[in-house]
């Protein structure tokens, strides 16, 4: 297993960052996961980081050192994490839940898996072509799917930040999987937030990254996202992994996995309140308090199949 990968997450003009992303993996398999928190003050992002965490923990117990079914992985993981954040709600006494989108993919040998609840998007880019890509769970591409609004006017739609499921809602979420899909070397796999994806036309995004360097690229199209977004530049965050046999990029930049041990498993998460990229309105007590209640959350799932 060979890939090269590359994540990052920007607060815009927001006062906070509610986005999560994370990447994790093991010998012979790699998990992605990118989620938007929603509800306000800094609960949004603990929905989120439950989300990032709960999979990713998930992914250390299980891939050894692969994963016995991913798509029933990705079930179970979400699941977990919606449960996780209704519970943290009622354990807080809040009088909403917080809420988060949510798209995770593992690849694992050579074929790629995911699922998604809300409007964070994957996009599965191949020669500079997008051939998968995850549909939206919102308003507006309802709207579209009806014919009652183009995808020009959705760009600029009242309800374009309005989904319909998502995890930690009062509802139980709808949550969509791809077809298994095999990779090819060169595929690129990206997966991030409308922060993103919604100033960025998804040819542009595809063809940027035809036979570029990631690293390069990536926050490239980074800044003209955030520059697109102006004032109200939404959170905006990517996790993309450029699958890799023959192709190779600057020694420094790609990550192999042959020589693991069985049981070994690498993971990328920023912990709670410790990106350095944006400020929260807590103190350092507030923050290890919170870290200490979303770690306590989510071990009530921990094991749990």
């Amino acid at each position: 297993m060979k890939f090269t990968i590359y994540q990052e997450s920007r607060q815009g003009k927001r006062t906070n960052n509610e986005d999560r992303i994370a990447y994790c993996y093991s010998r012979d398999a790699l998990l992605m996961v990118v989620a938007d928190g929603m509800g306000g003050h800094y609960y949004g992002e603990i929905a989120s980081q439950i989300a990032a965490q709960t999979l990713t923990d998930a992914f250390q117990r299980e891939a050894k050192p692969g994963l016995a079914d991913p798509f029933m992985f990705l079930h179970r993981g979400m699941t977990n994490a919606h449960h996780a954040i209704l519970d943290f709600a009622a354990d807080h006494d809040l009088r909403d839940s917080p809420r988060t989108t949510c798209v995770a993919c593992v690849i694992q040998d050579s074929v790629a898996y995911w699922a998604h609840s809300g409007d964070s998007r994957l996009y599965l880019i191949r020669d500079g072509r997008i051939i998968g890509q995850t549909r939206d769970h919102s308003r507006v591409r309802m709207l579209i799917e009806q014919g009652v609004i183009t995808e020009a006017q959705a760009a600029t739609h009242p309800e374009r930040n309005k989904v319909y499921s998502c995890l930690g809602g009062h509802q139980p979420p709808e949550i969509e999987f791809s077809r298994k899909t095999p990779l090819e070397t060169g595929d690129v796999v990206l997966l991030s937030t409308d922060g993103f994806w919604g100033t960025l036309p998804p040819e542009i995004v595809a063809v940027s990254l035809k036979q570029s360097n990631l690293l390069q690229t990536v926050p490239m199209l980074m800044n003209q996202a955030e520059m697109r977004g102006g004032q109200y530049c939404d959170n905006l965050s990517v996790v993309a992994a450029r699958w890799e046999d023959s192709y190779v990029e600057p020694a420094q930049s790609t990550i192999s996995t042959q020589t693991m041990a069985l049981d070994e498993v690498t993971t990328k998460l920023d912990q709670f309140g410790r990106n350095p990229a944006y400020k929260l309105d807590l103190s350092d007590d507030e923050i290890e308090k919170a870290i200490m209640e979303i770690r306590s959350t989510i071990d009530k799932y921990s094991g749990k199949k």
